[in-house]
């Protein structure tokens, strides 16, 4: 008996080999997708027009936009934190006085930087790279304020 056994199993076990080759085959699609969203970054180096003593006073700083290929941004600089501030005449404060300057888009400083999408922003389609945007600033030649440290905070947003 033990003989059948053995011959039994071996047959069987070929049987099963041979029923794996001759198995049929199947075919389904897979699916593959991705959403790639519009995104943008937005960074800035600043205005810094060092000592001011009456004299017209020129500087530059730097808004960056880092946007996805294809999509289209403006950035537009808001009119900062002085008391009475607009876009088109920002004042730099230190305590109670001020000091007016004004932010522009162009190196001839002729085109004011603002916040008025369409009127007076900066536009561009992104490269999927930093894209730098000179901000060109002045301090125009007047009256000297009071002695003290001037500053002022402008906000810098990119819409996408």
């Amino acid at each position: 008996m033990r003989k059948l056994i053995k011959i039994a199993v071996g047959l069987g076990a070929c049987v099963g080999i041979a029923s794996a080759a001759s198995a049929g085959s199947a075919t389904a699609n897979l699916g593959i997708s991705a959403n790639v969203v519009a995104t943008c970054t937005i960074s800035t180096s600043p205005v810094a027009f060092g000592t001011y003593s009456g004299a017209q006073v020129d500087a530059t700083g730097t808004v960056t936009a880092n946007c996805i290929t294809g999509t289209a941004w403006t950035i537009g600089l808001g009119a900062g934190t002085g008391t009475g501030a607009t876009t088109s005449n920002r004042k730099m404060t230190s305590g109670t006085d001020t000091l007016s300057y004004a932010l522009f888009s162009d190196s001839t400083r002729s085109t004011n930087w603002g916040n008025a999408i369409g009127t007076d922003t900066v536009a561009g389609t992104g490269t999927g790279t930093s894209q730098n945007q000179t901000v060109y600033g002045r301090i125009a030649a007047g009256p000297t304020p009071a002695p003290g440290s001037y500053t002022d905070t402008v906000i810098a947003t990119i819409n996408f």
